[in-house]
């Protein structure tokens, strides 16, 4: 499948929700496309193929929708799944990070011993919208001794200025987005 035909299939599996979760809000749900085996194969081996390229050695989920895809990709390459999780979620010892939202703040943690010099990790989400939870999360990568590979996201939001946010944090590693909406 070629990379125009890839996005297209992604693209209309889509659904567009009007006033979710408040009006004027417009939700992009990707649950259709994750009903439909071909679209959700399509996007792991596109996703598989990122990490791959980077030359990761380990992936990074984020909660909640980041892990129903990179767990998949993550099989796929052959790579560890690792999952950042809101804080008070994992049990034993952990790292976290804090953020700043649009209207308040988030606490994001992995375990401590999950990840190690010498790892090279992609991060996977759903979608990059303003970009503070990518950004927390490659802090505590590099807090944990790995090194960032990339970011890797379904959609991203460009309007929302995510990407403009998350480019110093990245430190040159590329941020791949299937589709730029």
């Amino acid at each position: 499948m070629t990379a125009v035909s890839t996005q297209e299939l992604l693209l209309s599996r889509i659904r567009d929700v009007p006033d979710h979760p408040k009006p004027g809000v417009v939700f992009k749900d990707i649950t259709p496309l994750l009903a439909d085996p071909q679209a959700f194969r399509a996007l792991t081996g596109a996703l598989a193929e990122l990490c791959l390229r980077s030359g990761a050695t380990k992936i990074v989920g984020l909660e909640a929708r980041g892990f129903i895809l990179a767990a998949p990709v993550a099989v796929t390459a052959e790579l560890g799944f690792i999952p950042v999780r809101k804080a008070g979620k994992l049990p034993g010892a952990t790292l976290s990070q804090a953020y700043d939202l649009e209207y308040g703040s988030a606490e994001i943690e992995v375990h401590a011993e999950d990840l190690a010099a010498g790892d090279r990790v992609m991060v996977i989400d759903d979608v990059l919208a303003t970009g503070g939870t990518a950004e927390a999360s490659l802090e505590l990568i590099r807090r944990a001794g790995a090194e960032v590979a990339g970011v890797a996201v379904l959609m991203e939001l460009g309007f929302l200025g995510g990407r403009a946010r998350l480019e110093p944090a990245l430190r040159g590693a590329p941020l791949e987005a299937l589709i730029t909406l």
